[in-house]
């Protein structure tokens, strides 16, 4: 299901249909919406919450200094505060339109806590990357660290460009070599299987065709750290303006265990060519914990691309 600020899904199990649900601002438990599935099944546990109002909701966030006003008076965050007053976000997808209005803008970035986290490159395959120990010797477990976390599928109906945090980079491009669509390709997919933090999978498609472009993002996460239920998000931007972007990553910020992203992507600036724009991104990670950055800028008008990689290994 889908809406202008896109949809989201919370599946508590196979035999129910999901449930609809906007999640509240955090800090603010109280503002949100929820409208059951039309076979009117139950719902998750806690998700409930009064009637969505746009008003008082913006209200609440600028209360909460969730807003940052910039240019033209659009309420957007500044991706370089966000990142440095967060020590840990994780791993992290930007996608958005320049402020020229002529690219399309994808970032995901990597960091990492422990040595095997740490221990990894970027590095292109094809038209898109793939994770690559960087010390063969000190790789320990390959199963959640090593991945192609970008990939381009190419049809004949545009191009999409996937950047996930994991292997359903796969799934996805497997799903739209058989006519699914990105949502539909998730379905099989769920959190990743590391408790107790159960990191969400977190992943994006940027779709661009005859002149024009869109992109969707999604989170899969468990139900605050309970495994039993999967909630599903799916969000769709049509028309992106120019200077506009959505940023998304697996945790709050650094716990034990951690904390799962909350709410919608977040509303961020995209500034600057891809230089500048990769430059401050890589500055306001956390020196300590970052570990890879990709970048790449698409031109819309014609599809040709520019890519810059950073790795704290060299």
């Amino acid at each position: 299901m889908t809406d202008g600020s896109g949809s989201t899904h919370r599946e508590c199990s196979r035999e129910k249909k999901p449930t609809v649900w906007a999640p509240p601002v955090l800090g603010y438990p109280d503002v949100g919406f929820f409208a059951a599935g039309t076979d009117g099944g139950s719902r998750c546990p806690g998700a409930q919450g009064p009637s969505y109002q746009g008003a008082p909701y913006r209200r609440a966030l600028a209360r909460k200094g969730g807003f940052r006003s910039i240019e033209g008076g659009k309420n957007m965050l500044q991706l370089e505060q966000e990142l440095k007053n967060n020590a840990y976000p994780g791993r992290g997808i930007v996608i958005g339109r320049s402020d020229d209005g002529r690219k399309a803008a994808i970032a995901y970035f990597i960091m990492g806590r422990s040595v095997n986290s740490r221990n990894r490159v970027f590095v292109t395959e094809g038209e898109g990357i793939r994770t690559q120990a960087f010390d063969p010797a000190k790789l320990t477990d390959p199963s959640l660290v090593i991945y192609a976390p970008v990939r381009v599928f190419a049809a004949g109906q545009g191009t999409d460009t996937i950047v996930t945090n994991g292997d359903q980079t796969d799934t996805v491009y497997e799903g739209l070599s058989r006519g699914l669509t990105f949502e539909q390709s998730l379905r099989s997919r769920e959190f990743e299987p590391d408790g107790p933090n159960y990191t969400p999978r977190i992943s994006g498609l940027v779709h661009i065709q005859d002149g024009g472009f869109d992109y969707c993002m999604s989170i899969l996460k468990s139900n605050d750290g309970d495994p039993s239920c999967c909630n599903r998000y799916t969000f769709a931007y049509d028309r992106p303006a120019a200077g506009e972007g959505r940023f998304i990553h697996t945790y709050m910020h650094d716990g034990n265990p951690l904390p799962s992203f909350q709410g919608e992507p977040k509303k961020v600036a995209i500034q600057g060519d891809i230089h500048s724009f990769a430059g401050m991104l890589w500055e306001s990670l956390n020196e300590e914990n970052k570990v890879s950055l990709f970048v790449r800028f698409i031109d819309i008008a014609t599809g040709r691309y520019e890519t810059r990689i950073l790795n704290k290994n060299q």
